[in-house]
């Protein structure tokens, strides 16, 4: 059976931009493609396809349907919304799903983008204090909202044992004071959600990535963890470990938790994605300064915080140097990053940023 496009329009065929053209394979799933024209600023002559399966054979033609028409300005909402609305009741989406097609659809529009669409750069680890890192999280979001450094992905280093606690966490509940001072920790807030990290030096892997907002325009903030984080499944992948994400930013395989990711969304733009995955940590030491209560453990499935730590040394042999080399290529053959280091401008703006706020009584006790 063959679909036409359902079209409204013009009868003599002219077409506001030209011809659009969107693609989003879903992670796991299947390709969606939608081709449209943008006519007197709303959507027509609509074409979805893909190599999907949908049931009844129909019920594309009433996702056309619903397309058409629809203002070039629709929010990724509103139009998966719309699909949804359009199909029959009986309707089953096999490999994709309403959301995927809006977001097809956003890319055609050019208000959401895909990972080929930027040019991606790649900084490597070098170590700085861990204030600096996560000043330097701030400043690099921003930076790529404005547009003045292209996405980057930075891999993190540091030599003082430290403590990184979310946005949100109280310091009072999730370090012990006795603890911090014995083992001379530093304590910091970052400017994500999420929890609490221990890190010494060579005891972890830190990445961020700092990417404008329109790479997960239409995704779900819950999806874009996996989305954002696939080419790191890719490594591990690589490395002979079979890992996966456990809602809602947990990074695990079969031995265990080895990660958890984080995010923040900037006012401008710039988004900030973040992940620390264990490697050889310390889990004695990592109980005596985390506060890690039965609560936070009650949905893990485990008694013990220290069963939580399955460090990547363990399950691949490897130097954590190797891993962080290995990381840096996948990503780099996935997506054409190119190297690239951080400015005089940038180091001086996170120095700043550190006296300003980060390094501040104020800001790391802003939660009592």
């Amino acid at each position: 059976m063959t679909f036409p496009p359902f079209e409204t329009g013009p009868a003599d065929g002219t077409h506001d931009g030209g011809r659009r053209h969107g693609e989003y394979k879903v992670p796991g799933g299947k390709l969606v493609v939608v081709d449209f024209d943008v006519v007197g600023g709303r959507l027509a002559h609509v074409s979805v396809s893909g190599d999907f399966f949908l049931e009844p054979d129909e019920a594309l033609l009433d996702i056309n349907r619903a397309l058409t028409g629809l203002s070039e300005t629709t929010a990724a909402a509103d139009i998966s919304a719309a699909v949804a609305a359009g199909l029959p009741e009986d309707a089953v989406l096999f490999g994709f799903s309403a959301d995927a097609v809006s977001i097809a659809v956003r890319r055609a529009l050019a208000k959401a983008t895909g990972w080929a669409d930027h040019h991606w750069n790649v900084i490597a680890p070098s170590v700085l204090p861990t204030h600096i890192n996560v000043a330097l999280d701030e400043v690099l979001t921003e930076e790529v909202g404005a547009g003045r450094r292209n996405p980057t992905l930075r891999f993190w280093d540091w030599e003082e044992p430290s403590v990184v606690i979310g946005s949100f966490q109280s310091v009072r509940n999730e370090v012990h004071p006795e603890g911090v001072a014995r083992h001379g920790i530093s304590v910091v807030r970052r400017i994500s959600g999420g929890g609490a990290m221990f890190m010494e030096a060579g005891n972890c892997i830190t990445y961020s990535l700092y990417l404008p907002q329109t790479l997960v325009d239409g995704i779900s903030f819950a999806d874009s963890y996996a989305f954002l984080d696939a080419w790191v499944m890719a490594a591990l992948e690589k490395l002979g470990i079979s890992a996966f994400y456990v809602p809602l930013n947990d990074i695990a395989t079969e031995q265990g938790k080895i990660g958890g990711a984080a995010q923040k969304r900037l006012a401008n733009g710039g988004m900030l994605h973040h992940v620390t995955m264990s490697y050889d940590i310390d889990a004695d030491k990592m109980v005596e300064v985390l506060r890690i209560g039965k609560e936070k453990l009650s949905d893990k499935g485990t008694a013990s915080a220290k069963k939580r730590v399955d460090p990547l040394r363990r399950q691949t042999g490897l130097a954590r140097t190797e891993i962080v080399a290995a990381m840096m290529d996948v990503f780099s053959g996935r997506y054409g990053a190119t190297p690239s280091v951080l400015t005089d401008g940038e180091l001086a703006a996170a120095r700043d940023r550190v006296t300003a706020k980060f390094g501040t009584s104020e800001w790391l006790h802003r939660v009592p």
